[in-house]
This record gives structure tokens, C-alpha cells and sequence, in this order.
């Protein structure tokens, strides 16, 4: 018997070309400016966007809780797809993957985020608020509306 561990995928259109949001979600100097689940700051960025290249993100939440997920990026397809582990260190979670695929409307971009192989219903739960909280974002970091 297979066990199936829970995921989230949310979906978003936003009203920018996929160079200009692939671009947000792979530089870390723009990431920097918005990456985080709450209006917390971003304090450091590393991404190494190539297969096998390794990323890490510390951000302090309004609350002052301080995170650092970390992972590995496995498939690099520029304005298009970009899947890597995520792996939050110190956390009782294991590695995870997230997906963000960018699809081109009339318009803009249709980003889906998935985001696989959690542990339990609560992770899901509590990853899905912060994943929201960080694509309600993006398209104000991007200047436009979803």
C-alpha cells in the first residue's frame, strides 16, 4: 500500500510576462525584496538556479520567528518551470518539493505553485497559509494586479 502525503497547489494570474516573474522568483537580488510569507523582511538570499544548484532563504516573520528553508533546484526551465527540495532546517518536517510553473495568458502569467510530499494535514495546512501569503505579494513587488 502506497501512502499518499499531502500537497498544495495554488494558482495565480498575474498581469506580468513570465520573464519578468520568473525573473522575481530566481534573482536573489529581487528576491530579497520580497520573499516571505508576511510584510517580515528578507534578510539574506542564495540561489544557484542550475540542476543541482542549492538555494537558501532566511526571513524573520512579523511575529520575529527567523526561517531558513534551504533545497536543491532539480529541473531549471527558465520562464517556464522551476522545481527544487525544500527543506526547512531544525524543523521536524522531512524534505519536501515545491514546483512553480509559469504558463503565458493574453496578458500575463498563470503561476502554479505546488507543493509535495508534506508530512501531515497540519505542515499542508501551515505551508499553504504561508505560500498564499507570499504569492499576494508578488504582484505588488511586480507593480501590477493578479
Amino acid at each position: 500500500m502506497t501512502v499518499r502525503l499531502p500537497s498544495l497547489t495554488l494558482v495565480r494570474r498575474i498581469k506580468a510576462p513570465p520573464a519578468k516573474v520568473w525573473a522575481a522568483i530566481t534573482r536573489p537580488e529581487l528576491m530579497m525584496q520580497w520573499w516571505g510569507p508576511d510584510a517580515g523582511p528578507t534578510l539574506s538570499v542564495e540561489a544557484d538556479v542550475r540542476p543541482g544548484g542549492r538555494f537558501s532563504v532566511v526571513f524573520r516573520l512579523l511575529n520575529g520567528d527567523e526561517h531558513n528553508p534551504t533545497g536543491v533546484y532539480q529541473e531549471v526551465v527558465p520562464e517556464r518551470r522551476l522545481v527544487f527540495t525544500w527543506d526547512l532546517p531544525g524543523a521536524a518536517e522531512p524534505e519536501s518539493m515545491v514546483t512553480f510553473r509559469l504558463e503565458p495568458f493574453d496578458g500575463g502569467t498563470e503561476l502554479t505553485l505546488t507543493h509535495e510530499r508534506l508530512p501531515d494535514e497540519e505542515t499542508r495546512v501551515s505551508h499553504e497559509q504561508g505560500w498564499n501569503g507570499l504569492l499576494e505579494k508578488l504582484p505588488v513587488f511586480l507593480g501590477v494586479s493578479e
